[in-house]
């Protein structure tokens, strides 16, 4: 069975939070949409929940899916939901560094591979 990997995307305005990755050392210093895997009995809302609380220290609402689901090997499946904070203060608890970033900066940054798939969809919702 696959396991699951949660990512949020936490828009505020025209504005995405994105993370730089700490590790692995092959993705260390790449952007992301923050995230998880989720935990055996675990939904994934909650699971992406938990994770953005443990790592960047807020509480969110999981909303509606974002784009497509992303194959990342032969057991790996990354899906992205977007979030709204609700409370919590920002602090990168496990990356490098939290950035806000316009719809005009998407493409500039340098991304984890996978996480390049959802940028049409990103850039939408921002442009909206």
């Amino acid at each position: 069975m696959s396991q699951i990997v949660v990512a949020g995307a936490l828009i505020s305005g025209a504005t995405l939070l994105v993370a730089q990755r700490q590790r692995p050392p092959e993705l260390a210093g790449l952007w992301e949409l923050p995230g998880g895997k989720v935990a055996t009995g675990e939904s994934e809302a909650d699971a992406l929940a938990r994770e953005l609380r443990e790592e960047l220290g807020v509480d969110v609402v999981v909303g509606e899916r974002l784009g497509a689901d992303l194959a990342i090997g032969e057991s790996m499946v990354l899906r992205a939901y977007v979030v709204t904070q609700t409370g919590g203060a920002l602090h990168p608890h496990d990356h490098r560094a939290l950035r806000w970033v316009s719809v005009a900066e998407l493409e500039s940054l340098d991304w984890v591979p996978a996480d390049r798939a959802w940028l049409p969809e990103l850039a939408k919702r921002l442009g909206e």
